[in-house]
């Protein structure tokens, strides 16, 4: 009997399958829909200054303003858009797609090949594919799925080192890949990772504190050769500048101590517990299942005082297989680091989700196997609500509903109709894509009520998998490209720049976030021509800025210059939440 396509592929090819499904996951949708947040277009504006002035050490992102990280990131992005000639969407978050695909496959290549269930890597690689945080990493023009990669893989790499060569010899990979996460992020590229392999070290108590501080020693500094080349030459460029906000970016976080010398606040300040609900949060809509396996716990009272059975629990951790307890070690030790610094971002944790999942895969599968309700519970929830929304999409594809006026009846939120009638112009004039797109989610939501009338669960479990897939493929080809499109600065940029002279001499913006917010998606689209309004105090020119802070730079500037609006967009961008104006000025 022939063997199907996808057994063949999960028996022979899990590796090739794997990547497969990575590509066909984000590299058809990171070319659509333009930037409509500030991070996005902030970090490409840096790649363009790199194309346009051949300063690939220290160049200009944002009005006349140094881009002081490490541009590990911008240069992968720079080269890809070079054949081109021009930095566009698809070429500057591509190297975050390739960086996502060579995870996943070096995620299921080292579980694979230590776990004695195969089974257990694949399915934590599927819930790294489809996971919120992950996979909107892979979709963005940011540097945090790139570090991830370079961290992650570097861990597997300090593993082998250990359990190959005990520690004997460095293999060169190491400082190459601790040395790439550096030069993307900073110190804690390399930092992190040996913070992580230290303890593990100490944990498998077979070295001497000598012998673990040696090791650590050698892979920090030999990682640390290929960054100073570049923290090197960039001092030379930027001077004493430069430095402080080096010091400032990357210890002010961890030491708490305020920042006067950058001219915007570090931010994202929160608690500790901010940590574990974005977690629950970027691992959605796993974090549904896992949470339906509460009920029906069976909790009894410990016969054995606390203190036995933490000496149990300690004795169970130290006897567990060297990768499960790696992977045990690496988690809580990126968790237990990121909650040092007041700055905390859900991203700062993604190096923790591939041995997360490890753990949460092999649960899975407990799940699915002696406690089957739960999977078909969970496979009925998320069906349920899929169908839903699938009913809504048909609805208003065939115009028997009108979204916009739904909407409105439960709210005067300007942003969110705005948003509704986005999504509503693109599914009621669908392209070929969309309706593609809606015909395999409901193909593979078929698929799903078709297993839970079968007996084999774990079918049922991947048959919920690819539908959380098929659904992320509707999110990004049909729902976000729609919102991309509407809520991007494009069409404004392209306006202003047919109607009136504007030139990369005389277009001027005032650049302190504590202060102003930034236009870093005008900046993008406009050429990234921008100039600092107060560094350069020009005699005339052209200004702009978001209409609500019009009044601050009046009152700020009004005394010496005179200002005449010309125009301003038609839209509230919600990068801004208010509209863009562009003024004309002349000294008094």
């Amino acid at each position: 009997m022939r063997t199907p396509t996808l057994q063949y592929l999960y028996l022979q090819k899990p590796v090739t399958m794997m990547v497969v499904i990575c590509i066909i996951s984000v590299l058809p949708w990171i070319g659509l829909g333009d930037f409509s947040t500030k991070g996005e277009p902030r970090e490409a504006a840096v790649a363009i200054s790199m194309l346009e002035t051949g300063n690939w050490v220290l160049p200009q992102s944002y009005a006349n303003e140094f881009a002081f990280k490490p541009p590990m990131a911008h240069w992968l992005m720079a080269a890809f858009s070079y054949p081109q000639g021009y930095v566009s969407e698809f070429t500057s978050r591509l190297p975050s797609a390739l960086a996502f695909t060579t995870l996943i496959g070096f995620v299921l290549v080292f579980f694979g090949k230590r776990i004695v269930k195969f089974q257990e890597a694949f399915i934590a690689t599927l819930l790294l594919v489809t996971c919120i945080e992950i996979h909107r990493a892979a979709m963005t023009t940011r540097v945090d799925m790139l570090l991830t990669t370079f961290i992650v893989i570097g861990l597997f790499q300090l593993y082998r080192w250990e359990d190959k060569l005990e520690l004997k010899g460095l293999p060169i990979f190491i400082p190459l890949l601790l040395g790439c996460a550096v030069l993307t992020k900073g110190p804690v590229g390399v930092v992190l990772p040996l913070f992580v392999f230290g303890i593990y070290l100490l944990m498998l108590g077979q070295y001497s504190y000598l012998t673990i501080f040696k090791a650590l020693l050698y892979a920090g500094i030999s990682s640390l050769f290929l960054p100073m080349l570049w923290y090197t030459a960039a001092w030379k460029q930027g001077g004493d500048e430069f430095l402080n906000v080096v010091l400032a970016e990357n210890f002010a976080r961890f030491l708490h101590l305020n920042t006067p010398e950058i001219s915007y606040d570090l931010g994202h300040e929160n608690g500790v517990w901010y940590n574990l609900m974005t977690l629950a949060a970027g691992f959605m809509p796993w974090t549904i299942f896992f949470f339906f396996s509460l009920f029906g716990l069976k909790l009894s009272k410990p016969g054995q005082p606390i203190k036995e059975i933490l000496k149990n629990t300690w004795k169970r951790i130290r006897s567990m297989e060297k990768v499960r307890l790696f992977s045990l070690v690496a988690l809580v030790g990126i968790l237990f680091f990121y909650s040092i610094p007041s700055s905390k971002r859900s991203v700062y944790l993604m190096p923790a989700y591939p041995f997360i999942a490890l753990f949460l895969a092999q649960y899975a599968l407990y799940i699915t196997e002696y406690r089957t309700k739960i999977t078909r519970v969970f496979a009925a929830f998320l069906a349920s609500v899929v169908s839903v929304v699938m009913i809504a999409i048909l609805l208003t594809v065939f115009g028997i509903i009108d979204p916009v006026g739904i909407v409105g009846q439960y709210t005067q939120n300007t942003s969110a109709l705005d948003t509704v009638q986005i999504v509503s112009k693109v599914l009621v004039h669908p392209s070929t894509l969309t309706i593609g797109i809606i015909f395999i989610n409901l193909l593979i939501l078929g698929t799903v009520y078709y297993q839970m009338f079968k007996k084999i669960n774990i079918k049922i479990l991947y048959a919920t998998i690819a539908l959380t897939f098929s659904v992320n493929l509707l999110i990004d080809g049909v729902i976000m490209r729609g919102i991309r499109e509407g809520d991007s600065c494009r069409v404004f940029a392209e306006r202003i720049l047919k109607e009136y002279p504007l030139n990369k001499e005389n277009v001027y913006v005032v650049n302190n976030l504590r202060i102003y917010r930034n236009l870093y998606g005008l900046n993008f689209y406009m050429g990234n021509i921008f100039h600092d309004f107060d560094k350069e105090t020009p005699a005339k020119g052209y200004f702009l800025i978001g209409e609500n802070e019009m009044e601050k730079v009046l009152s700020a500037y009004g005394d010496k210059y005179i200002f005449r609006t010309l125009t301003k967009s038609d839209q509230t961008f919600s990068e801004l939440k208010q509209k863009i104006v562009l003024s004309e000025f002349e000294l008094k």
